[in-house]
């Protein structure tokens, strides 16, 4: 069936020092249904910066996928409930200069894991759009497809479109944003600034190999205790729609390989993962260094699948600091 490619697991993290900092400002704006934008207000030199630059400033609009009804801005459960209007309305006109970090989560992630994450990239001064998949965008990836379009429109609008963005996928993350990458190879001309805006990728735990591995990593994430029958129940669902699966899935792997993105990249991965096919993963890397993309990437005997900040906390965290010191984004470069 040839190499596939398909993220799911669960990740733990660490807490990490902007746990303290962030959390009393932050505003979480719902775009639709399992797309957040979050993102702290500006600071008094941002605001300096920004009354410079336009000082007619207009607040951002955000666009609503039909089907999500009314977006709503809410403070975290942990912001002060005196909130004035006033001072949300003022956090609504985050600058559209900082740098965005597209954060493509795991499968059924939870908000205090995801949260961990947030707070790194907001902590370096960068706002984050969280996109959450369902496994059904996985399992009918016509419906991946679609969802992938619909991220696409949103970066492509207010308060998104020209941005600078940093990706960060993970898990059934990888998935979904090769969705996206689809869209941008099936009309170049239309979505190729989108590419030119990414400055750096980051992959933690992707799924490589055969349908197999993807079976395994469905019944890891779903039910656990019945791995076993649930991936002897995705083998013969693949097989009974194999049109409609796996030859969409091979068409994924096409594009991945061939990435329209060729910013600096990261993968995290382990030897002992169940679900990473190491060599494949190490040939993956050679052809993306062929094509002239500078890869970085840490690789661990021993690890837990989607689960390396957990296992090797300063080893990640170090990693990852040093790419993103690389990248040529200035919020970026700040310590962990």
């Amino acid at each position: 069936m040839g190499n596939l490619l398909f993220s799911t697991g669960l990740i733990r993290t660490d807490a990490t020092k902007s746990d303290q900092v962030n959390r009393r400002h932050l505003i979480a704006k719902t775009i639709c249904n399992g797309i957040t934008y979050y993102y702290t207000p500006l600071t008094g030199t941002e605001c300096l910066a920004k009354k410079c630059q336009d000082s007619a400033a207009v607040c951002p609009t955000f666009p609503v996928s039909p089907s999500a009804g009314a977006s709503s801005s809410t403070l975290l459960s942990d912001s002060p409930s005196n909130t004035s209007v006033s001072s949300q309305n003022q956090s609504y006109s985050a600058s559209t200069s900082r740098p965005l970090l597209l954060f493509f989560s795991w499968l059924g992630a939870q908000p205090g894991g995801m949260a961990k994450y947030r707070d790194l990239y907001l902590d370096r001064g960068m706002d984050v759009l969280l996109v959450q998949s369902s496994v059904m965008h996985f399992l009918w990836p016509r419906w991946g497809l679609e969802y992938g379009l619909e991220v696409l429109k949103i970066l492509e609008n207010p308060p998104f479109a020209g941005r600078v963005m940093l990706v960060h996928a993970s898990s059934i993350g990888g998935y979904t944003f090769t969705q996206i990458l689809t869209h941008i190879v099936q009309e170049p001309k239309k979505h190729a600034g989108l590419a030119q805006r990414m400055m750096g990728h980051i992959y933690d735990s992707l799924v490589v190999g055969t349908l197999e591995h993807m079976a395994i990593g469905i019944g890891r994430t779903l039910v656990p205790r019945f791995e076993s029958f649930v991936k002897s129940t995705a083998m013969l669902y693949f097989w009974l729609f194999k049109t409609h699966t796996a030859d969409f899935y091979e068409t994924s792997i096409q594009v991945f390989h061939n990435s329209p993105v060729t910013a600096p990249a990261l993968f995290f991965f382990s030897e002992n993962d169940a679900m990473c096919n190491t060599a494949v993963m190490e040939k993956l890397i050679d052809v993306w260094r062929q094509r002239g993309v500078d890869v970085h990437s840490r690789k661990w005997k021993k690890s837990i699948h989607a689960a390396h900040l957990r296992c090797h906390p300063d080893d990640y965290l170090s990693t990852l600091q040093h790419f993103l010191n690389s990248l040529p984004i200035a919020s970026c470069k700040k310590t962990i």
